[in-house]
């Protein structure tokens, strides 16, 4: 037998097949677009992403034929919404978390609820990303669409709702939307009242714990090939299934995904609601794993900053790298010099993430002369990022965040150069799993303990999750990066007034 992970991601989905020991049996993944009608809007075809996601699921299951899947369960992006006919259909594109449009709702929000107060409830700092504005602008500026929708549905229950005909949502997805108390567990009335929103529009929550919430439909088990019932369980937000893929379950246990994006999820025991957190736009949400919340910091350029000087200033490198059947990114550090680099990166391509929250901010290097090379420039791209990540980790750590272990998940794992600057930089150790593709580990996982073939997560890590290596901080490397450190704190406040104004 095997368990299904499906992975629905803001470009791109995957779906993987594993057998109970964590090995892959199929795996299959399809790439969508991000529709921009209008600056900072970012909005999506749901339903071509249900159809590309069934079709990558229908591939994995089929590679894992001589292993039929018994149950599946779904990562997804977050807080994405849309509303929905009577029948769960789209009435509209999807409005992306990564959509910027409600900045006046926002300001309603902070001005009428208040930001602590409503950062105290639900773990959610006032931002864009949330689904709460997105619903309250969809009200303001499409209040005829608004008053047909039967329900509005994120990614998760709206595809629910296709593979066994009811919308369910988990409690980690629900406890990113804003509109959910966290420490009760439940959707929140009082800022429903506030807001005006009828409670009966959202997807009902599914049971707390780790259980089914229903059956795949029989004619879509038909299409899959498999003739005994599958079960499909709750799953929750992509980058809590990856926690949990990656062995992140106790309390200081943290992941940092680097990616397009660079996340951390630290596992916490209660919720951590420091007002420093609200105010450094650190959100706090329940685990997928029973009993468990989460803290979660974003910088959203990431590796897509590397990303942009290989496209743009490393084609050579690029070239070399299909030819050799190599990495180009491997390719661009190999010159790189030992130890610090004489420059100074801001990363800011596209606005600083948590903490410092400046979306007007931009890229800059600092300390350029003849000597600098590509590989020198490369490499303090690298450092500039660990530079921010360090900025969160001592955020989180002084807001009594206690944070153990860095389990490094997505491209950025695969680089031993900066696996083991994280370590220097932020002073933390980290471990390596073999399968980086955590997330549909993570909601594999969630199907296998929702239908009894582990009796619970924690058994479920300890049979699947093992480690490639552990990477220790190196105490001298630290100490000359420390300096460092204290001299990219000064970059973005002697920048930040000049970048504004260009």
């Amino acid at each position: 037998m095997s368990l299904l992970g499906l992975d629905i991601g803001t470009t791109g989905c995957k779906a993987i097949a594993f057998r109970e020991d964590g090995a892959i049996l199929g795996a299959a993944s399809r790439e969508y677009g991000i529709l921009t009608p209008r600056p900072g809007w970012a909005e999506q075809d749901a339903e071509a992403v249900w159809r590309l996601a069934w079709a990558a699921l229908c591939e994995a299951a089929a590679a894992a034929h001589r292993d039929p899947p018994v149950a599946l369960a779904l990562s997804c992006q977050g807080e994405a919404v849309a509303p929905v006919d009577a029948n769960n259909r789209p009435l509209r594109p999807m409005l992306l978390g990564m959509d910027t449009r409600t900045v006046a709702q926002n300001a309603w929000l902070a001005e009428t609820l208040g930001r602590q107060w409503l950062f105290e409830r639900t773990g959610m700092p006032v931002h864009t990303i949330n689904t709460l504005p997105k619903l309250l602008w969809l009200r303001q500026h499409e209040p005829a669409l608004f008053g047909q929708a039967r329900r509005f549905l994120l990614y998760e229950d709206l595809l629910l709702a296709r593979l066994t005909g009811e919308p369910i949502i988990s409690h980690c997805l629900a406890s990113r939307t804003q509109m959910y108390a966290l420490r009760p567990g439940h959707w929140d009335a009082e800022i429903l009242a506030r807001c005006d929103l009828d409670p009966a529009k959202l997807a009902p929550l599914a049971p707390l714990g780790v259980q089914p919430v229903g059956r795949l439909r029989a004619e879509l088990a038909a299409e899959l090939g498999v003739d005994a019932p599958i079960w499909v369980a709750a799953g929750g937000h992509d980058q809590a299934c990856a926690a949990l893929g990656c062995g992140a379950i106790t309390p200081g246990a943290a992941m940092v995904s680097t990616g397009a994006a660079e996340v951390v999820e630290v596992a916490l025991a209660e919720p951590s609601l420091a007002p420093e957190l609200g105010a450094g736009g650190i959100s706090i949400y329940r685990h997928v794993a029973p009993g468990l919340f989460l803290a979660m910091t974003l910088n959203q350029s990431g590796g897509l900053v590397l990303r942009w000087f290989r496209d743009q200033l490393g084609r050579w490198e690029l070239a070399e790298a299909q030819r050799r059947g190599v990495d180009a990114y491997d390719l661009l550090l190999a010159a790189a010099p030992a130890g610090p680099t004489s420059l100074l990166m801001l990363p800011h391509l596209s606005g600083s993430g948590t903490p410092l929250l400046d979306t007007a901010s931009r890229g800059a290097f600092v300390g350029l002369s003849f000597a600098t090379t590509a590989a020198e420039m490369a490499k303090a791209i690298v450092e500039g990022l660990c530079f921010e990540l360090r900025a969160n980790t001592d955020l989180l750590q002084a807001a009594g965040v206690e944070i153990a272990t860095l389990h490094a998940v997505g491209g950025g794992a695969r680089s031993p150069l900066w696996l083991q600057l994280k370590a220097d930089i932020c002073g933390l150790p980290l471990r390596v799993p073999r399968v980086t593709e955590a997330a549909c580990l993570g909601a594999a996982l969630l199907a296998g303990a929702s239908t009894g073939v582990y009796s619970n997560l924690s058994e479920a890590v300890a049979a699947t999750v093992r480690y490639e290596r552990d990477v220790m901080p190196e105490p001298q490397s630290g100490a000359r990066y420390q300096e460092r450190y204290q001299l990219y704190r000064e970059l973005h406040p002697r920048l930040a007034n000049l970048l504004h104004r260009l």
